[in-house]
């Protein structure tokens, strides 16, 4: 049985989950966000504490509004979120942002259903002029150690539009992303280098991991197949996700993304005054770039998992049966 509570003791309203084994908090005010993924009573997703404290209410005085302008303005809560993609500012074609005042900080509407064994929340943004799309969340969480997010965007313009969905997880750094990839596909391409994209091995022929470090910038993977891993202080997170072959996708052909930051001394001017408040590992899944006629939409159904994660021995041990299976070098 999954149980729903509402907070409204704050400025806003705050939706928790809790099915015994995960715990979600969802915060429709703060442009639709999941802030809280808590499995066995240990936070797994990156909040920015300067702003929210652990009920996900304001923190420090701050008072959430929407933000607009350069990278410098952006208030980053954290937690798991939709953008539009590609992103950019060199045209009406990219997404500028963030920060954005509508999809990115503007308030979401929710919906709150439950069900025989679930409960769901569908979070709704309003109509954003910019991009003629209108996004929507459901976040659904049954029994056992996993949650759905069904992602859609609606074009409510009276012409075609083209975007992909894009979903972007905070994790804290220190972890190790795996992404997997089709054997004998192309390298990660480099993108939105802030000081160097990251270093990334291939430790098998169907895989390409990124090690904790510290780098500011992103890779995308043209070769995704549709599964991410994160695992860092004896936790597996899984994003499951499904690709199109034959689709084109954004920044290169891009399927995964993987950002990664740190602190540093000062802001990067190159990225609109980006200043990195903590160590950061985003995981994000993206779908098709394709066109949006006038009332269609486009979706992403990703699946998020959690679980304890095997000790390196045993990691190493299944990367070798599964070259050995492949046949890879």
């Amino acid at each position: 049985m999954t149980e729903v509570r509402t907070d409204a003791s704050g400025p806003y309203e705050v939706v928790w989950l809790d099915n015994g084994v995960l715990r979600l908090g969802i915060v429709p005010a703060l442009g639709g966000r999941l802030l809280a993924l808590v499995h066995e009573g240990e936070e797994l997703l990156w909040r920015n504490p300067a702003l929210l404290d652990d009920r996900l209410h304001p923190a420090g005085g701050h008072r959430p509004a929407r933000t607009s302008g350069p990278m410098a303005n952006w208030r980053n809560f954290g937690g798991d979120k939709t953008w539009p993609a590609p992103q950019g500012w060199s045209s009406d074609a990219e997404w500028a942002g963030p920060p954005d005042p509508v999809l990115d900080s503007g308030p979401y509407g929710a919906d709150v259903r439950t069900g025989p064994g679930f409960a769901a929340v569908t979070l709704t943004s309003e109509h954003d002029p910019r991009t003629g799309l209108r996004l929507r969340r459901e976040i659904r969480l049954a029994a056992g150690a996993a949650y759905d997010l069904r992602l859609t965007a609606v074009n409510e313009t009276a012409a075609p539009v083209r975007w992909a969905l894009w979903n972007v997880a905070q994790y804290p750094g220190g972890g190790t992303v795996r992404v997997e990839v089709a054997p004998g596909s192309a390298d990660p391409v480099e993108l939105a280098v802030g000081t160097a994209a990251p270093a990334w091995t291939r430790p098998g022929p169907g895989a390409i991991e990124v090690p904790a470090q510290d780098a500011v910038g992103k890779l995308g993977f043209p070769g995704a197949t549709g599964r991410l891993a994160y695992t860092r202080a004896g936790r597996r997170l899984t994003m499951d996700f499904g690709v199109r072959d034959g689709a084109a996708y954004p920044d290169g052909g891009s399927r995964a993304e993987v950002w990664m930051e740190h602190p540093l001394p000062r802001p990067l001017d190159h990225l609109g005054g980006l200043n990195p408040p903590d160590r950061i590992v985003e995981c994000e899944a993206l779908g098709p770039w394709e066109p949006i006629a006038p009332g269609g939409a486009t979706s992403l159904a990703v699946r998020v998992g959690v679980e304890r994660a095997p000790d390196a021995e045993s990691d190493a041990e299944s990367e070798e049966t599964r070259t050995m299976e492949t046949g890879g070098r």
